[in-house]
């Protein structure tokens, strides 16, 4: 690195370090501890069940409506053909919305768009509020895009930049924890009905080659995600 008489580059250099393993940190620990990861994972829900209706609205199914539950599970309802791409492609894509969202978050970061970012994410989560059919639901995305809006609109840009490394760490982190509790509750022959299963009878792929697809899509997506974020000092 060149020398620099007024020591400001490496006290700037410090600051992205604290802010990009800060956050991290701080996604960790709404991911890893179990008390905290009950309530934090309503917001995986929000993304997993935004991530079928999104695309079954791509695929030009009909979106029927969307729930989202008190235990942190969800179900998003869409009419059309019962079998075909369109509706493998809707089971696909709960479980690796998170991180996909995750990863698109850090894209948006690393080119200076955090405030679109912030706008996106406001925007996704009224289209699901028009389509939510529960009382929690709505209370979940009410929530959790006053917390949107209000960083968007009221925090500092410190803030509000902290805010957005945060979130982006948080799916990318939480994005690969369901995976791996789906299979054990799989195992534990607890998800007859998973997306996963559903997937298997659809495609006759069996549902553990599908959370190993789960899996993949979701480490990948976090390591190049992080490596987006670490990279940006």
């Amino acid at each position: 690195m060149p020398s620099d008489p007024s020591g400001l580059v490496p006290a700037v250099l410090t600051d992205e370090v604290l802010i990009t393993w800060g956050t991290a940190l701080a996604a960790l620990l709404a991911v890893a501890p179990h008390a905290v990861w009950r309530v934090a994972r309503n917001v995986i829900t929000i993304a997993h069940e935004g991530g079928h209706a999104l695309v079954a609205v791509l695929t030009g199914r009909r979106l029927s409506g969307i729930k989202l539950h008190s235990d942190t599970s969800g179900l998003t309802v869409s009419r059309g053909k019962p079998r075909g791409p369109g509706m493998v492609l809707t089971a696909l894509a709960g479980y690796v919305a998170p991180s996909l969202l995750g990863f698109g978050a850090a894209v948006l970061i690393t080119t200076e768009q955090v405030q679109l970012m912030l706008w996106i994410s406001i925007a996704f989560l009224a289209a699901m509020l028009v389509m939510i059919r529960n009382v929690f639901g709505v209370l979940s995305i009410i929530v959790t895009g006053g917390v949107f809006f209000f960083v968007s609109f009221y925090a500092s840009v410190e803030v509000r930049d902290a805010a957005a490394y945060v979130f982006a760490w948080f799916l990318l982190l939480g994005g690969i924890r369901p995976v791996w509790e789906l299979q054990v509750k799989r195992w534990r022959r607890q998800a007859p009905r998973s997306d996963a299963d559903q997937l298997a009878w659809l495609t006759g792929v069996p549902a553990l080659a599908w959370v190993v697809v789960f899996g993949v899509v979701s480490v990948a997506a976090a390591a190049g995600g992080g490596a987006l974020l670490l990279g940006r000092w």
